[in-house]
């Protein structure tokens, strides 16, 4: 627990952390895995060369900072930490790795300032932090093993079939090598997958949604839907999607935390409900329509999907061969760039960018419980059209595709 003078002293680092975050952060990744090389196989080696991991730990030290006084404002977001924590295997006694390289970083980039009150102000926040997360972590892998089926860390599946999609994405069909059941899982879950990655010579987790029920996957598999992702913008292809997409066939295996995630919805609920789905940000809608589909077909949903053409919409005709079996449901597909031979009206509804005049058109209720998956920036974009339109911030939820997410 900190004192009173002790939280004072962590918001006297405020002004220097928003100066020199991602300075303190990249050095705390760079001494940590150079001094725990190990650790190399549990994060992600693209968001450490994107930096993007180095600025999501800065923004969470920043935030904790300034919320020293109430930590619990940031449950939330702590708890969708926990949630991709628990996903790669992190356990409690790691922590104390962290926290010493955390705390070196924000010495030396501190330097004078760093005083030995300071810092112990630090350790003492740090310490709180980490017992939180651990509890968090700790509460979830529970939940995971307590299911029939469930199991904590990893556990080998191998892939019993591949069905290329369109836009370079491919669904893999996994099945436990061993043999068991699969858990019970809620539509919108996500699960991680570990493959060692030949061109790096690492192990490397990911996150996919599993984008089908079991009454379509089969009662013992999951199925995942994986996009290549191409080089653009100078950053690189994706490490492992290029690789699965590429290479993986049945037969070949990998490895599979136990489904996770409040990304949900239950399909019995009668409330309204608006999906907005950008690119593959449509694999957790895919499951919430199939499950509602079977198990409440007359609830009231509005689909809205955002691609660029025909060549880039992966799961869309099971989307929206589901919601042609409810009759309270209504879509709209907006191609930003079709194709010379497609027809508005009957390839896709609306052409451009979903905003909020399209919104206001479309969506006639504000009382609906909204739910948008896609990029970030299309996500940023979704939700302040929607806050034009009078939908309030509490009624929106979004999913963030990254291990190196935090959003307040």
């Amino acid at each position: 627990m900190l004192n009173s003078t002790q939280k004072s002293l962590i918001k006297t680092s405020i002004p220097a952390l928003e100066a020199h975050g991602v300075e303190l952060t990249t050095l705390f990744y760079k001494r940590m895995l150079e001094g725990n090389p190990e650790l190399k196989h549990v994060f992600n080696r693209a968001h450490q060369l994107r930096g993007e991991q180095q600025r999501a730990l800065a923004t969470a030290v920043l935030a904790y900072a300034r919320a020293i006084d109430e930590p619990e404002k940031l449950l939330p977001a702590l708890r969708h930490i926990a949630i991709k924590h628990a996903t790669i295997g992190i356990r409690e006694e790691q922590y104390a790795i962290v926290g010493r390289y955390l705390l070196e970083a924000i010495r030396e980039v501190l330097k004078e300032a760093a005083t030995e009150e300071l810092m112990e102000a630090w350790r003492a926040a740090y310490g709180a932090l980490a017992e939180m997360l651990a509890r968090m972590e700790q509460e979830i892998y529970n939940e995971a093993t307590a299911r029939d089926g469930g199991w904590s860390g990893w556990r080998t599946f191998e892939c019993v079939r591949r069905t290329p999609e369109s836009g370079g994405a491919v669904s893999f069909y996994l099945r436990p090598v061993d043999g068991g059941r699969v858990p019970s899982w809620k539509p919108g879950q996500f699960v991680s997958l570990r493959t060692f990655v030949k061109s790096i010579g690492l192990m490397q987790p990911r996150q996919y949604t599993l984008s089908a029920m079991p009454s379509s996957a089969g009662e013992r598999c999951l199925r995942i839907t994986v996009k290549r992702i191409d080089a653009k913008d100078g950053n690189p292809p994706g490490l492992v999607s290029n690789e699965l997409c590429r290479d993986m066939k049945p037969g070949d295996r990998v490895e599979l935390s136990a489904p996770t995630g409040d990304f949900t919805i239950d399909p019995k609920e009668s409330t309204p409900l608006v999906l907005i789905a950008g690119g593959i940000g449509i694999t957790p809608m895919a499951a919430m329509i199939e499950a509602i589909a079977e198990e409440n077909p007359f609830r009231a949903v509005h689909f809205l999907y955002s691609t660029q053409n025909s060549e880039s919409c992966p799961l869309l005709d099971e989307v929206l061969a589901a919601l042609g079996g409810m009759p309270n449901s209504a879509k709209a597909i907006f191609f930003t760039d079709p194709k010379p031979e497609e027809q508005l009206g009957r390839d896709y509804d609306c052409q451009g960018r979903i905003h909020a005049a399209t919104l206001r058109k479309l969506l006639s209720r504000t009382d609906a419980e909204v739910l948008i998956c896609g990029p970030l920036p299309f996500m940023r974009a979704m939700a302040d059209a929607l806050a034009q339109i009078g939908l309030k911030p509490e009624k929106i939820r979004m999913e963030v595709f990254s291990t190196g997410s935090f959003t307040l």
